[in-house]
Order: structure tokens, then sequence, then C-alpha cells
């Protein structure tokens, strides 16, 4: 009976370990950015190469590393989804260049102003930059095209964590609609020797 009862003790106790590790803090909700409903981008290239040149610093300032949607990563799905290779030689190498959001604290009053208003107390700074480059079957450029587009937003002093992911997926959606504006026009004025 003794060894019965410590079997379950130790059972009861194994299982509320286990169940504190798998304890996660549960995401939003927040949709993925995705272009696939989009018309494709065909090139006259035999492939697509994406490279991730941005490397966050993971610490603050920057704070993209936190997002929702990670800027770099919504910038290498639009290339994967839009641009489609169709030909027989050279490549398009799409460049994440730079991808970041940094965190700027505001300075909030200190007099009685302060006390009785709610002052906007973080402003974050963000830029996606992003070039596509064709090479021919020597792998020398011989076209190129780049965006940048950016992004600042200010937050309340109140906001929810829920309220500054929100701004943040907002920050991300709208820095790639421009994005994807912006690139979508210079691949036609710029790079239509290879659409197909």
């Amino acid at each position: 009976m003794r060894c019965l009862t410590r079997r379950v003790v130790l059972f009861a106790a194994a299982m509320l370990l286990v169940a504190g590790c798998e304890t996660r803090v549960p995401r939003s909700g927040f949709p993925e950015l995705g272009y696939s409903h989009l018309a494709p981008i065909r090139l006259d290239v035999t492939r697509v190469d994406v490279v991730q040149r941005y490397r966050p610093p993971a610490k603050k300032p920057n704070v993209e590393h936190l997002f929702p949607v990670v800027p770099a990563m919504a910038a290498e799905r639009w290339a994967r989804d839009r641009l489609k290779a169709v030909g027989g030689a050279g490549v398009a190498r799409v460049t994440v260049v730079y991808a970041g959001v940094v965190e700027v604290p505001l300075k909030r009053s200190d007099r009685l102003k302060g006390v009785l208003t709610t002052e906007q107390s973080e402003r974050y700074d963000g830029a996606i930059e992003m070039t596509i480059e064709i090479t021919d079957s020597t792998g020398a450029a011989v076209a190129s095209v780049s965006s940048r587009a950016e992004r600042r937003r200010t937050v309340p002093e109140d906001i929810t964590l829920l309220g500054r992911e929100k701004v943040w997926f907002e920050m991300t959606e709208a820095m790639m609609n421009d994005l994807n504006t912006s690139l979508q026009r210079q691949i036609g004025e710029h790079l239509s020797r290879w659409r197909r």
C-alpha cells in the first residue's frame, strides 16, 4: 500500500512538472502575411534564390523579433509567393537587406498634466529593404531593382500587450504592402525583358 501511494505521489508530481513545462502563452491569432492570392510574377530565370542578409540583434532597442509576424519572414514569404522561375538561364536573387524595428522611448511629462493624461510612451521606427537582382548564366549581375518601405508608430503608456502586437502587425503589413506595390512596378519598368 505504501509503495502504491508513493507511486501515485510521484506520478502526480511528474504530471505537474510536465504541465508546468508545457504551459505556453497563447499567440494572439494574427494571420500570416501571404501573397499567393496575387498573380505570380513570372521571370525568365532558372530559379529564384532568397537571401536573408539582415541578422536581427534580438535585443533592445530592436524589437522586430517580438512581432507576431516578423518583418524579415514576411519579406521572404513575399519573394517565395510572388516570384516564379519559368526560364532556362540565369537566376533572380532576392535579398532582404534590412527588416528591423527600433523602439524609441518618448519623454513623458512629470508634471500634473502627465498624471491626468495618457501620454505616448514609445515610438516604433521600422523599415524593410529588399533588392531583386537578375544574374546571367555566368553569375554576373545584369539588372536589379530595390525598394525600401518605412513606418513609424507611437503607442500610449497604457497599451495592452495585444494592442502593442496589433500595432506591430499593422506596421509589418503596411510596409509589405508598400514594397509589393513598389517592387511590382519596378519589375514591370526595369525587368520587363525577363517578364514572361
